[in-house]
């Protein structure tokens, strides 16, 4: 499977009479993508804004991030398997990425597990959205319909946003091209036989109602753990959709432009040869965990790999996914890198993971959730304020009567991201 990205890198924003790419400035028609996004009856409102970095505005509650991008060449579409007749493979081909540009969606689903971008200050530190120039969809959806369907008109309002801006990219010469490419197992194993063999071990938040994670379309719990080609997630075939703690959620951005795949990509051949993706799911119950630890272990072992990177998404509970996961690749000889965030209390000293065990002897900690910082007032917001109250990470009073909020970076959309989206981590004294 081999697909090139075009990178058209965009730096600027503006609403303008045609949704195209003008040097690189998004211009953007307002109306047109309205009247896109209510086709859907259960939307009431929206609003669009641009939000720049540097700029002090605040958005809050963020629900996802997404980055614009088309297929040009190849079978399927960006973000495959929503919509009928949608459903063929991706990862292969030419594909354009508007680079720099995001879609940001914002609207209450369940209020206490959404996030907050800064695009200024100290809190835009913590977050790589406030690097983005993003267009900031503010959607309020219908009351009387539960939190799950409001949910599903969220994400697929980012996924239909998304792809209409990508098109603005169909045509435009990129700047840069970049390529990436991997074969079958058999062929790949054979490319490289003088180098480790590596696998990466891709978990997926898909723990209860609106924990949840999709491939192709399929919500994660609903699948057994599967092999899939690398390339495959930056066209969008995983997307997200749970409501979790903003800090270690992973947005669709981040699953577009994932850094472990990108740094595999970037030591393959040299370093060692990757041999491919393994996704699985984060359960809830004791028998769903050991039953998806065991098929991924079977797989990665069938890939014939001398080394796993582990990641997570979420906290608590998935922890002991994360441990069963590594016990038994362990088990068969096989190598493990966990990368993973702590819940180490406001000073640092609890225990930072809900399980161990003694084969996790190599974690990456990509940060304390629970550290504290004072975001101060901003001029801008976008979106519900109020919502710092309860958001996970805050508490009542969070929010001053100043505007300014004191709570634990979990509330900062990506500021500990559990695949290294991040500039966080730690390191030994």
């Amino acid at each position: 499977m081999k697909l090139e990205l075009g990178i058209v890198p965009i730096n600027d924003m503006k609403f303008a009479n045609k949704t195209a790419v003008s040097g690189e400035c998004l211009e953007i028609n307002k109306d047109e993508l309205i009247a896109l996004i209510k086709e859907d009856p259960l939307v009431t409102s929206v609003e669009l804004h641009i939000a720049k970095p540097g700029e002090s505005t605040r958005i809050i509650p963020v629900k996802d991030v997404l980055e614009p991008r088309c297929k040009v060449e190849g079978s399927g579409v960006c973000f495959p398997g929503f919509f009928t007749g949608e459903e063929a493979p991706v990862g292969d081909g030419k594909t354009v990425v508007l680079r720099g540009a995001a879609v940001v969606t914002t609207g209450t689903v369940v209020g206490f597990q959404e996030g907050i971008i800064d695009m200024s200050g100290p809190g835009a530190e913590y977050t790589p959205f406030s690097k983005t120039v993003n267009l900031v969809v503010d959607c309020k959806i219908q009351d009387d319909v539960s939190k799950a369907v409001k949910e599903k008109s969220l994400r697929l309002m980012g996924l239909k946003t998304a792809r209409y801006l990508g098109e603005a990219g169909k045509g435009v010469t990129p700047k840069s091209t970049e390529t990436y490419e991997t074969v079958g197992p058999i062929e790949q194993a054979a490319k490289y036989p003088n180098l480790p063999k590596v696998a990466y071990v891709y978990m997926l938040q898909s723990q209860g109602l609106l924990h949840d994670t999709y491939y192709y379309g399929v919500d994660v719990k609903q699948i057994l753990p599967t092999l899939m080609y690398p390339t495959e997630v930056m066209d969008g075939a995983i997307v997200s959709g749970n409501c979790v703690s903003a800090c270690d959620k992973n947005p669709t951005y981040i699953h577009q432009n994932s850094p472990i795949i990108h740094e595999l990509y970037a030591r393959h051949g040299k370093d060692f040869n990757f041999m491919g993706v393994v996704i699985t799911n984060e359960n809830v119950t004791l028998a769903d965990k050991e039953r998806s630890s065991y098929l991924t272990t079977k797989l990665v072992k069938q890939l014939g790999v001398d080394a796993v990177i582990i990641s997570e998404e979420g906290f608590g509970n998935p922890d002991a996914d994360l441990i069963m996961n590594c016990r038994k690749i362990e088990e068969q000889g096989i190598k493990t890198v966990l990368v993973t965030d702590e819940y180490a209390g406001q000073d640092g000293a609890s225990q930072s993971l809900a399980d161990a065990n003694k084969l996790a002897d190599a974690v990456i900690s990509n940060g304390n959730a629970n550290a504290v910082i004072k975001l101060p007032p901003m001029q801008k917001i976008i979106g519900d304020l109020t919502q710092a109250n309860i958001i996970a990470g805050g508490w009542d009073g969070s929010l001053s009567a100043d505007g300014s909020i004191t709570a634990e970076i979990q509330v900062i959309t990506g500021a500990t991201s559990e695949v290294g989206f991040n500039r966080l981590s730690a390191r030994g004294l």
